[in-house]
């Protein structure tokens, strides 16, 4: 709990110190403007973070598919809004979708690679998000569209500062999916199986945890995330199947930053992963490297947590 705790606290002291470097000398209130807007960006990178860490602890697979999954979902909510179905409507349809995807994927493919290599499990979810892109890019050509949801027309005012309501729904939902799942993991007797599952598979089957149900609940928790965090980077990013689906990538540094157990450790990472990229705009020089920038601060993070220990996936 206390190596726990320090690598909390150390991972947000470095990636603070970094944001104050490329925050020194600029105007407080443009630097407020995109720390605003990098957090709600690294919120989104995040939940996914999250959603991968459920699935792993759960199940030993880390899902690169996430990331299409979500494309998929709000591409199919904006096609019914362009054909005139309420918006709410809408967005529930796409969050089922992209949890029916996951459900399908966790129940019909993954148990037949249960037994495999994680490095085979991760491939295999690789093949199937590039199998769901393929499907979207078919479905809908390239080219500029628009996913808006009515709280982007609401704004509040913070320190001089107008933040859209959009923005803080999405970090505040960052914060309280964190605090679910934890005490779901904790408190709950299929949270304990999960555990049971990401400790030892072998012994859980034998001490009778329903490995299948307790699989499914979180490829379907992962699967809602997945949905839920497509919808919003499609109204706060861009709406475009490619920039979605590549989502997974920083989102994947943020789980590795939390050792893909540290739900905390994920969420301060995501959230100062997606500051110091929108931070880095402001640098003429750094702005044409953000691109490497989750990796950077993965690297770092995982140097400082290794010191002078073998490496934590060396036992995968």
């Amino acid at each position: 709990m206390a190596n726990r705790t320090l690598t909390l606290l150390m991972t947000a002291a470095m990636m603070l110190g970094v944001c104050a470097f490329l925050a020194w000398g600029k105007p407080p209130k443009v630097v407020g403007l995109f720390v605003v807007s990098g957090m709600a960006v690294g919120s989104l990178y995040a939940l996914g973070g999250i959603g991968l860490v459920v699935l792993y602890r759960a199940t030993g697979v880390l899902n690169l598919s996430n990331g299409a999954i979500g494309a998929l979902g709000v591409m199919c909510a904006w096609q019914l809004q362009q054909w005139q179905v309420p918006e709410v409507a809408t967005w529930f349809i796409g969050i089922a979708l992209t949890t029916l995807l996951a459900l399908v994927y966790g129940r019909l493919i993954a148990p037949g690679l249960a037994w495999r290599d994680p490095v085979v499990k991760a491939v295999a979810t690789l093949g199937f998000a590039l199998i769901v892109l393929g499907v979207t890019a078919f479905a809908w050509e390239d080219d500029v569209r628009k996913f808006a949801l009515p709280s982007d027309k609401v704004a509040y005012t913070l320190l001089g500062m107008r933040i859209t309501l959009t923005r803080l729904i999405v970090i505040l939902a960052a914060i309280a999916i964190v605090v679910a799942v934890w005490l779901y993991l904790s408190k709950t007797r299929t949270g304990l199986n999960m555990r049971a599952l990401a400790d030892n598979r072998d012994i859980s089957a034998l001490i009778g945890v329903p490995i299948v149900k307790t699989e499914t609940i979180a490829w379907g928790i992962s699967g809602l995330i997945a949905g839920f965090t497509g919808l919003m980077f499609g109204d706060l990013v861009r709406l475009e199947p490619f920039v979605i689906t590549f989502m997974v990538i920083p989102a994947i540094s943020a789980a590795i930053c939390g050792q893909l157990r540290n739900l905390g450790v994920v969420l301060i990472a995501g959230l100062c992963i997606g500051v110091i990229e929108s931070m880095m705009t402001l640098s003429p020089v750094l702005k044409s490297i953000r691109p490497i920038a989750p990796f950077v601060i993965a690297i770092l993070v995982l140097v400082w947590v290794q010191r002078g220990r073998t490496n934590y996936f060396a036992g995968n």
